[in-house]
């Protein structure tokens, strides 16, 4: 697992991200975070305990977890919920593979034992539903190599099996209604009926911010 200051101005407030499997900061670089420092994690092959410790310093900490990411921080950080002013669930849940309320096992298993450029390129493609935040994706794509990938994505399926599923820290799930890789169905029945925010947009919906503060609630 790894860890990258996207934004550190020594701000009052801090975000939390962990992103979701496949990412690294390039596709996050250029989103602004103009009232919060934000520290992004990544690369969950081999998932390592979070030092919360190192983030006392602020006034107020969020956290904001995508995806796969949705059950990295629900496992890794199970205790320590109560540290955060906000927890952001975005385009996941704590079963991430699952029929009902994650994503389909059969899919993620073709997914796994057939992994090519050709998939991931797919699995791109399926993320967006405007040509122009695919386009502005594709820019500033992650650089991991193939292998890499195919091992975190087995590595999320063999943790998930483990560990079962990530505590709910999380006081606001938003629900990504136009999502291809985590069905709007399957998040919705995963929160529960009437809880969380149900949002029309696709799995990445980042670029539809203008700054990282319109995740949180309080902002």
């Amino acid at each position: 697992m790894q860890t990258v200051w996207l934004h550190r101005r020594n701000r009052r407030e801090c975000i939390l991200f962990f992103s979701g499997w496949g990412m690294d900061p390039a596709p996050f670089c250029d989103l602004p975070a103009v009232g919060h420092d934000l520290c992004m994690f990544f690369e969950y092959r081999h998932l390592a305990p979070v030092d919360v410790a190192a983030f006392v310093g602020y006034e107020r900490l969020h956290l904001v977890a995508w995806s796969m990411g949705v059950w990295v921080a629900g496992h890794l950080l199970a205790d320590q919920g109560h540290l955060f002013t906000e927890a952001v669930a975005v385009g996941g849940t704590l079963t991430p593979v699952d029929d009902r309320c994650g994503i389909p096992s059969a899919s993620y298993g073709e997914m796994v034992d057939h992994f090519s450029q050709e998939v991931l390129d797919g699995f791109c493609r399926n993320m967006f539903d405007e040509e122009n935040h695919l386009a502005r994706f594709l820019a500033h794509r992650p650089s991991r190599p193939l292998p890499e990938l195919r091992e975190e994505m087995a590595a999320f399926r063999d943790a998930f099996v483990q560990f079962g599923p990530g505590r709910d820290i999380y006081n606001r799930p938003v629900i990504t209604s136009r999502d291809r890789i985590f069905s709007g169905r399957n998040q919705g029945r995963a929160w529960g009926k009437g809880r969380g925010l149900t949002v029309s947009w696709p799995h990445f919906p980042f670029y539809y911010l203008a700054d990282w503060h319109d995740l949180l609630a309080g902002e």
